[in-house]
């Protein structure tokens, strides 16, 4: 009996690496990206030539940017159905990766093209100068109205969850704002259809919630943002992001870049000396724009003493006081 015809294309499985590429400039968090508006995380597919996954992305990366990479650690493998919309008329798999560098600027100091901030696609996280206003002003109004809906439908319990989800990942209602739920909120503003990227091709009324990026590279970029917040917590991979030299204040300023929040500062510099993971280069810099501050440069030695009993750099959660 022959067998029924079937389309290839139905089960065609393709495999990709994407790196969420991170560097901290002038005390912003910034993301390398590509594509038509800066609006895709570089990627492309893992070739049975390369020595090991990391060996591959760093390849494709470097080719498809002309930058190198530095740090870098597997994040997720992303494997939903259709998470390129149909675009390119087969599942992909994609497995993500965190990688940490500095940006390289052009000659004469301008900007490389495709180096982004990344609070332009995730406004809602950047806490720094107090609770944005796109969370009371729309987001928490939006998330309330579509617990609502749910009971409207006679779903009562489905509300309450929904209202406490929200509660929980926005810090609303008297609840504690969570850094590390990056892709907790993201994923909550799809489901309540409050991204574009929940609504590609339908007319509706959003509220400006950061710029869509192509397929699922802003859920990625979110979970990227998520691993490097907890990270910085028990790790020093910011100083993977730091300049040679640096000063206190520039270290603090990347900290509360990649946090999102303040943090005290006289605080911040007693557990940086208490932990000794920075000693001075016995050089001066002028460029803060005050008085000549003392350079810095991260303490190595650091990584073999603490390979065990582990580090605590210097990011605490809450509201700060002093800069």
């Amino acid at each position: 009996m022959p067998r029924p015809e079937t389309n290839a294309a139905d089960h065609a499985m393709g495999a990709d690496l994407i790196a969420v590429v991170v560097a901290v400039t002038a005390g912003e968090p910034r993301v390398l990206t590509v594509a038509d508006g800066n609006t895709g995380l570089p990627s492309g597919p893992f070739e049975l030539g390369h020595r090991s996954l990391q060996s591959g992305l760093r390849a494709w990366v470097e080719r498809q940017t002309h930058h190198p990479l530095g740090y870098v650690e597997q994040l997720y493998t992303f494997a939903d159905r259709d998470r390129t919309g149909g675009e390119s008329g087969r599942n992909i798999i994609s497995i993500s990766y965190l990688g940490l560098t500095r940006e390289v600027r052009a000659p004469g100091g301008q900007e490389v093209a495709g180096w982004q901030g990344w609070y332009r696609y995730l406004p809602w996280e950047d806490r720094r100068g107090g609770v944005p206003a796109l969370i009371d002003g729309a987001i928490a109004p939006r998330l309330r109205a579509w617990a609502e809906a749910a009971a409207e439908r006679g779903e009562r319990g489905e509300r309450r969850d929904r209202l406490h989800r929200a509660a929980i990942t926005f810090g609303l209602d008297g609840q504690a704002w969570n850094d590390e739920l990056v892709l907790q909120r993201y994923e909550l503003l799809f489901e309540a259809g409050l991204v574009a990227e929940a609504r590609r091709g339908a007319a509706c009324d959003m509220p400006p919630t950061g710029v869509p990026m192509r397929h699922d590279h802003r859920r990625i970029l979110a979970t990227g943002i998520a691993r490097l917040r907890a990270k910085i917590r028990y790790r020093p991979v910011v100083f993977e992001l730091m300049p040679p030299g640096f000063t206190l204040l520039q270290l603090q300023r990347a900290v509360e870049a990649l946090a999102g929040q303040l943090v005290h500062k006289q605080n911040f510099r007693r557990l940086v000396e208490q932990q000794d993971l920075v000693e001075e280069t016995g050089r001066m810099t002028a460029e803060t724009g005050g008085r000549p501050a003392k350079l810095f440069r991260f303490r190595r030695a650091v990584l073999q003493e603490r390979a065990v009993a582990g580090t605590k750099p210097p990011v605490a959660r809450g509201p700060a006081a002093g800069s």
